[in-house]
């Protein structure tokens, strides 16, 4: 197959990816409004849970037969949306793997890919939770959408036709700090959706009533969520910023100049050691340092979009 016939492949699965998730999406959005979050089991409950009487998690109580036998008719949406998903990720993957064929290199030498690249880890992520906790499933709504309407902005705004990276681009670091930035990227739209959706659900009154917020799963599970996957992110992103220090002296001849794509990976750097410092200290837990995630999160969303597409500095070359 012709490098001109590959790419026109990756084009296309690239909207086979956006239908697929768009399917998702509908069976997320019937298991949101059908199905039953399980009372037993697989919650990533931690000592925020609380107790019931014996010393019982609350969580951990055994459901009555008549609601699990409900929960298995009705949670079948869950199992279908997250099948889709899980073939949405395939595909995208292909997006990736036969772009970079019919490029002879790897494929986030710019923003289109790299950001195609971090919205996948974020898919893969959610799966990866989801099919381990299956009370997650209920946020599958508020990740496949966020991940539709990225795919989209992404197409529509940021596509760069296939071919040779830039030569400042033309280093073993590619592959080194570039990746690690994807990783740890993708694994924080993960940590700061969870946050978002634990700010819904531990306001107070939130387990009353029918609306959609008392089927999310608990404030404990999400707030557990965010915590892990910040904690997996964190280390990811440090090197990323350790590793890119490295390569600008190896190409500018100096680890570390202030440009703006610099100063805001420092400072998202900055934020998110404070949310899991916040997350230790008394008074912080909770709510406040949620709002530190999710400031986290907007930092890396602007890093990405103003901070490549309006700011001027020596990352220009990864522009769209």
């Amino acid at each position: 197959m012709s490098d001109s016939s590959l790419a026109e492949l990756s084009n296309s699965l690239f909207s086979v990816s956006v239908a697929l998730y768009s399917v998702a999406l509908v069976a997320f959005c019937a298991h949101l409004a059908f199905g039953r979050r399980r009372e037993r089991a697989h919650e990533l409950v931690g000592a925020a849970a609380g107790t019931g009487r014996g010393g019982v998690t609350v969580a951990d109580r055994p459901a009555p037969a008549e609601a699990t036998d409900g929960a298995a008719r009705t949670n079948r949406w869950g199992v279908i949306a997250l099948a889709v998903t899980a073939v949405g990720a395939l595909t995208h993957a292909g997006v990736l793997v036969t772009r970079g064929l019919a490029t002879d290199r790897l494929p986030w030498g710019n923003m289109y890919e790299f950001a195609t690249a971090v919205v996948l880890v974020t898919v893969l992520a959610f799966i990866w939770f989801a099919v381990r906790v299956p009370n997650l499933r209920h946020i599958g709504v508020f990740v496949v959408g966020p991940v539709i309407l990225a795919l989209v902005a992404i197409g529509l705004g940021l596509y760069t036709e296939a071919g040779p990276v830039v030569a400042a681009l033309r280093s073993y670091w590619l592959a080194i700090h570039v990746t690690a930035a994807i990783l740890g990227f993708g694994i924080f739209m993960v940590s700061g959706i969870a946050s978002v959706l634990y700010l819904v659900r531990s306001r107070p009154g939130a387990d009353q009533g029918t609306g959609f917020v008392s089927r999310l799963p608990s404030a404990a599970t999400l707030d557990r969520l965010a915590h892990r996957t910040a904690v997996f992110g964190f280390p990811v992103w440090t090197f990323a910023v350790i590793a890119g220090a490295i390569w600008a002296e190896a190409a500018w001849s100096r680890y570390w100049g202030w440009d703006p794509k610099e100063t805001w990976s420092f400072v998202a750097w900055v934020v998110y050691a404070a949310y899991l410092h916040a997350r230790t200290t008394a008074g912080w837990r909770g709510r406040p340092a949620a709002w530190v995630n999710v400031v986290g999160l907007l930092v890396m969303i602007f890093n990405l979009t103003f901070v490549n597409l309006v700011s001027t500095g020596l990352h220009s070359y990864a522009g769209v």
